[in-house]
């Protein structure tokens, strides 16, 4: 098969299109799947640029989204039948292969069918950024409805669909922006409260609030703004963040004065640690996802595609920062 390779740590030029042994079903329940796009996420781009992390494991193939058919089934799978439309999120980690690639080969207890209102670009795009906000909000946050909640990033992946399910459970949802075009993106979404970056946004938070600060707030962006967010979150409230806290930007005192709650999210964990249940679990988040989806509840946002042949070209653009919804790669 074709497949991205990543052969060292380095910049996008690391990732080179090359022919490579198709991948065959080893487990009872594992699924060949025929990919047909796949998901483009900064994490692909954080290991292209650090290392994967299993370096003993290279050349590696990137991407942890994949969606496509199945192209034949473990002779114990009980979930799907070849033919079947499919979405997941699973391997381009290092440890296997991930979907930067013409196959997959997956447990079928990791994936979820296909909603048949996206197309196979749209649910590509998806699995990450709904796993992630769904568990951040509702699992990490332990969202209510009529909470508060600041969004930071709202235009990006991460941030594009946590407003759709924030709004989804009944809160109002206030988001930070950078221009006029996400200002107007993140409304369309629901968005009650669009907030420049240039803008003090925790003054601006506080006077939406009459002075207590949101409920919850989640920080898509990291660095200063997961210390600068600490006041805007009312005392006793949640601050969750997907991205690890550098310890040199900041401390905890008013986090610890105001009794907050601070949750870390990775929803790379249970791929990492090998928890099977935790995976079916975010596969289960997919199928309710996937419902969300044909009620006309929920939308991906894809900003643009490219062939696989071109993937340096998608990590340039990813890294360029500033975009709205996610880039996929189709094969």
């Amino acid at each position: 098969m074709k497949a991205v390779l990543m052969t060292s740590p380095g910049t996008p030029e690391v990732l080179q299109v090359q022919q490579v042994t198709d991948p065959i079903i080893e487990n009872d329940r594992e699924i060949l799947v025929s990919l047909k796009a796949a998901g483009v996420n900064p994490i692909d781009t954080k290991l292209r640029t650090r290392g994967t992390l299993y370096p003993d494991q290279m050349p590696a193939i990137l991407g942890c989204d994949g969606a496509g058919i199945v192209k034949e089934i473990g002779k114990n799978v009980q979930k799907f039948q070849v033919g079947d439309e499919v979405y997941f999120c699973n391997s381009g980690i290092g440890l296997t292969s991930g979907n930067y690639a013409e196959l997959a080969v997956v447990d079928e207890r990791f994936v979820a069918k296909k909603p048949t209102c996206l197309s196979f670009v749209e649910a590509a795009a998806a699995p990450l950024i709904l796993i992630t906000a769904w568990e951040s909000l509702y699992d990490r946050g332990n969202l209510q409805p009529g909470r508060k909640v600041l969004i930071h990033g709202g235009a990006g992946g991460v941030g594009h669909v946590a407003i759709q399910l924030a709004k989804l459970q009944g809160a109002e949802v206030a988001t930070t922006i950078s221009s006029e075009e996400k200002a107007d993106f993140v409304k369309k979404l629901g968005a009650d409260l669009t907030i420049f970056k240039d803008t003090n946004f925790v003054e601006t938070i506080l006077d939406w609030t009459d002075g207590e600060g949101v409920d919850l707030a989640f920080d898509t962006i990291g660095g200063k703004v997961f210390y600068d967010t600490i006041p805007a979150v009312k005392v006793y409230g949640d601050l969750v963040t997907i991205l690890e806290p550098n310890y040199s930007l900041g401390n905890l005192k008013i986090a610890r004065q105001r009794n907050l709650r601070i949750s870390l999210e990775l929803m790379l964990t249970p791929m990492m640690k090998g928890l099977t249940e935790a995976q079916e679990d975010q596969a289960k988040i997919l199928q309710q996802c996937g419902r969300l989806f044909e009620q006309g509840k929920l939308k991906i946002s894809v900003n643009k595609t490219f062939a696989l042949d071109d993937a340096i070209e998608a990590h340039r653009m990813l890294e360029g920062g500033s975009m709205i919804g996610k880039i996929v790669l189709t094969i």
